[in-house]
Parts: C-alpha cells; structure tokens; sequence
C-alpha cells in the first residue's frame, strides 16, 4: 500500500485507523452497559438515554463537533479540568478526532448490542437466577454468549462509522496534516486543491474497500460465533 499512495496520504489512512480503533475500544463497555440498561432495565429517564443515545445521528455532525469544542476545549468545563488536573488535551489533537468518532459511532454500537440483548430470552436468564447464580455471573455465563455476535457487529460498525467521521471531527480538531488528518479529511483537503483529484480518488477506493471490508467481517465473524454457540 506504501507503494500506491504518498506518504501523506498514508498518514491520513494510518491515523484514521489509529483513530477508529480507540474509538472503538474505549466506548465498547459504556456501550455494552448502556445497551443492556436499555434492553433489561426500568427506570425513570430511560426515554432520555435513549434520546441523548440516538442524538449524534440526528443532529448535524457540525453541531455535535461543536459542542464538543464547547465541552472539551481547553476553555471549556471539562477541557479545561482534564487539562490542568491530568493534562489531557481533545480540542486540535488525534485523541479529539477519537473522541469525536466514538460520540457519532456509539449509536450504531449500542443499537446493535441492545438488539442482540434483546434477542435473548430472559426465561433462560431466570433459570440460571433460580439455581442461585449471582446477576453478574448470570450475565456472564448465559447472557454475554449468547450476545456475543451483535457486541461484535456493533463494534466493527461502529469502527466503520468511526472511519467515515468527518463534520464532527473537523469541527473540533480542524484538520491539520499528520496531527488531525485522518482519511475523510484528507479527501475534502485534496479536493480543495486543483489538481487534488487523483489523490481524493486514490483515498476514496481505499475508504470504500475498509468500509466494505468492515461490514463483511461483521457478517462473518457474527455467523461464526452463532454457529459455535449453538454447537452446529
């Protein structure tokens, strides 16, 4: 791959990768609490959850960058915090674009975790409780096998999702070279300068065939774990 694009380009797809995996991984268990609370649990503002859950796909992607420049920049209440007390800084570096696609992919993850859970009939849940099994250890032996595949589907979306963010993204890291750039940036920045096409074009197949790529894994790794949990 080296050989097909320029460095730049490489930088752009390298840090679009690195962005998407800690997306991914780091909302991966809030994702999976907040789904089953969803899927299992009562309770009052559960409407509310799921709104503020669902709101990254409803509001423009501009908005929510925004206000993450709002929540996380260095001049804002949370911003300001993590910098001075843990010198952790979002607003204009590669950890702001991570945040950023983890907010605008964590529906399609909690979504598909939630109707994976869903799916599970909680008689079988009931009887592992009668037999005197604690609520955590029911959930781990009977519940999180058998919500295996949609906790993996939601992950690879949400890392697919995650490599096509760009509204929030550029909002609140900008798009600097080598720093923010990642793979949708780097396309809107070459198309902004004649002569950029063939270099979008190149970036273009290389984000349509990590999207499909995603997306095929997602069906078979799913089908996989369902075939070995059901033992055919």
């Amino acid at each position: 791959m080296t050989d097909l694009l320029t460095p730049e380009e490489w930088q752009a797809v390298a840090l679009s990768l690195r962005v998407s995996f800690w997306a991914t991984l780091l909302s991966l268990p809030l994702g999976l609490v907040v789904a089953y609370a969803l899927a299992r649990w009562e309770f009052w503002g559960k409407q509310l959850l799921n709104g503020l859950v669902h709101l990254p796909l409803i509001l423009p992607p501009v908005v929510t960058g925004y206000l993450l420049l709002l929540t996380f920049g260095r001049r804002g209440v949370v911003g300001q915090f993590l910098d001075q007390w843990f010198g952790l800084v979002f607003a204009f570096r590669w950890t702001g674009a991570a945040l950023a696609a983890a907010i605008m992919a964590f529906p399609l993850m909690v979504r598909a975790m939630r109707l994976a859970i869903e799916a599970v009939d909680p008689k079988l849940e009931q009887a592992a409780a009668t037999l005197g099994a604690s609520r955590l250890w029911v959930f781990a032996t009977v519940t999180l096998p058998l919500i295996l595949p949609g906790i993996i589907a939601g992950a690879i979306l949400a890392f697919a999702k995650a490599m096509g963010e760009f509204g929030a993204t550029i909002t609140f890291v900008s798009n600097i070279p080598g720093q923010t750039q990642t793979l949708p940036s780097a396309i809107y920045a070459f198309l902004q300068v004649p002569g950029g096409e063939a270099q979008a074009f190149r970036l273009v197949l290389i984000a349509i065939a990590i999207a499909m790529a995603a997306l095929l894994l997602s069906e078979w790794i799913s089908r996989a774990v369902a075939r070995r949990i059901s033992g055919q």
